[in-house]
């Protein structure tokens, strides 16, 4: 009877410790995906600024294009538009590894906590 009743225990409290795992799972998933939405939204705000700034820029060179005096000077609207482009092209793709990079890390470190706590 006295073995019986320690089984039962030991059975009780090793499903008491996998119910408090998988809540805290549940938890940190929880945590992980808020911190994961954030980070696509801020992805999604810095795709729509930078194709706002670069249809301005555009529109802008156009307008200077469409006064110009001679085939030189769109020759050399034209250039600099290409490098600003360039440029400002990989500006960005950097910013948005940078915003990526820490996207994934701040959405990984829920779960990186959880599974690094004592059991």
């Amino acid at each position: 009877m006295q073995e019986t009743r320690r089984v039962a225990d030991e059975a009780k409290r090793m499903g008491q410790q996998a119910q408090e795992g998988v809540e805290r799972g549940f938890e940190a998933a929880s945590r992980s995906f808020a911190e994961a939405n954030k980070g696509f939204q801020a992805l999604a705000a810095e795709m729509m600024s930078y194709s706002k700034a670069t249809f301005d820029d555009a529109m802008r060179t156009w307008e200077q294009l469409i006064g110009v005096k001679s085939l030189e000077q769109a020759f050399e609207i034209q250039s600099q538009y290409a490098k600003r482009v360039y440029e400002n092209h990989m500006a960005e793709l950097s910013k948005l590894r940078e915003m990526y990079t820490g996207m994934v890390r701040d959405a990984s470190q829920p779960i990186e906590e959880t599974a690094r706590r004592p059991r």
